[in-house]
């Protein structure tokens, strides 16, 4: 019973698909991505970012190093992948930075520190608005009756 529970799971076991562990953590300068990518050429990934949605994408390969290897049991995944994270609007797209070392990528999105800061806006009356044509300041938002500037 043993041996054919074993041989069943290796037999439908797919080496067509290839799911990496992911860390994602937010900084207070921006986010990081862990992907476990072991055995992974930096050559066979790419990254995309386009919309606010950061993809990785690749392929892991399955090669055979030795044709007088017999394989029993294959537990490592192989095949394409692909991952896909929704970042908020306050990045720097053009700032994203990524690293591979000993099989982890590690992809570096920084904030945008202008979209982050806090502002103070202040309220203006509609009298207000007449004064504030004849003396050029700072941009001032002007508030309606219905709440909507």
């Amino acid at each position: 019973m043993l041996d054919r529970f074993f041989n069943e799971s290796l037999n439908t076991r797919s080496v067509t698909g290839f799911t990496p562990h992911v860390d994602a953590y937010e900084t207070d300068n921006g986010f990081e991505i862990e992907v476990a990518l072991p055995g992974v050429k930096k050559e066979d990934i790419n990254i995309d970012f386009q919309e606010g949605k950061l993809t990785i994408s690749g392929e892991r390969k399955f090669e055979r190093r030795e044709d007088s290897k017999r394989y029993h049991m294959v537990e490592t995944q192989y095949g394409s992948f692909t991952r896909t994270f929704y970042l908020p609007d306050n990045v720097k797209a053009d700032q994203i930075k990524a690293q591979l070392t000993d099989g982890v990528l590690v992809v570096s999105v920084p904030k945008d520190e202008q979209k982050t800061m806090k502002h103070q806006i202040k309220i203006t009356s509609g009298s207000d608005k007449a004064k504030a044509s004849a003396k050029p300041k700072a941009v001032e938002v002007a508030a309606s009756e219905n709440g909507q500037a």
